[in-house]
């Protein structure tokens, strides 16, 4: 899900309020910013009425913000409820936007708690493939008729102590957001934490494991045509034959052998 005209601006204006108060504070500071972020997200994900009045551009600002502060001053964070007060100023293009902005701040925060960004990308695509190979365990997820409390411990029996905090948060988190399913949440949370270490996301798919020494030659490449840092999810699949399939957001560079193929086969049917 992308947020669009005003919607994005508002969270342009707030992901640089978010990064400049974490700046002034430790890694416990912005987990706990996180936490609170991703509360306020629910609240308002659930409360349609409260929804709708604080996005409503007709109701005057102060109004709306004397209202939340009413509600959520002295219960989170000071700099979350500056965010949220923020928040309630700037003009949404749906009212749904403004719940998920927040969930993805809060995702911002908690990956800015951990040590390592890039590794919480990681870890978090790791996460995703496992989701993909495993149908079985995405449909549990899935399950309505599964309480939260018992998805949420069937995942941190999954990672347990092999993923950081952070990481680990995010994945609990995957089940509770504005997604669709938490395959869905766990890639958007992943563009998040690799763009706190300043990359965009590039999903490699090749027939065999690559070296690091090609992995790296392949990074430097693509960086240079794209003009910005690149994450590469590396994602192994046989059938590929050889080559390789590059996708980063709507671009698609296909050089395998099965492509290959499929377009000699078409050219002869054809």
């Amino acid at each position: 899900m992308d947020v669009r005209g005003p919607s994005a601006e508002a969270a342009a204006t707030l992901e640089d309020q978010l990064v400049a108060a974490l700046s002034e504070v430790g890694s416990r500071k912005a987990a706990q910013v996180g936490e609170d972020l991703f509360g306020l997200a629910g609240v308002l994900r659930t409360t349609a009425s409260l929804r709708r009045v604080v996005t409503d551009p007709s109701v005057e600002t102060p109004a709306k913000v004397q209202l939340v502060r009413g509600l959520f001053e002295g219960k989170v964070d000071a700099i979350s409820v500056d965010l949220l007060v923020s928040a309630v100023g700037l003009r949404w293009t749906v009212t749904r936007d403004l719940p998920y902005v927040l969930e993805r701040l809060g995702v911002d925060a908690t990956v800015r708690s951990a040590e390592d960004a890039g590794r919480v990308a990681d870890e978090l695509f790791g996460f995703h493939q496992v989701l993909v190979e495993n149908p079985e365990l995405s449909g549990t997820l899935a399950d309505p008729t599964r309480t939260a409390s018992d998805k949420a411990d069937l995942l941190r029996g999954l990672v347990g102590s092999r993923v950081l905090a952070s990481t680990a948060r995010l994945i609990e988190q995957s089940l509770a957001g504005t997604h669709r399913t938490a395959s869905v949440a766990i890639l958007d949370y992943q563009k998040v934490a690799a763009a706190v270490h300043g990359e965009s996301v590039a999903v490699v798919r090749v027939a065999r494991e690559l070296p690091d020494n090609e992995l790296e030659r392949l990074r430097t490449a693509l960086t240079a045509q794209y003009g910005r840092d690149l994450h590469l999810n590396v994602v192994v699949e046989p059938e590929l034959i050889g080559g390789l399939r590059v996708e980063i957001g709507d671009d698609v560079i296909d050089g395998t052998v099965a492509s290959r193929l499929h377009d000699a086969r078409r050219r002869l049917a054809g």
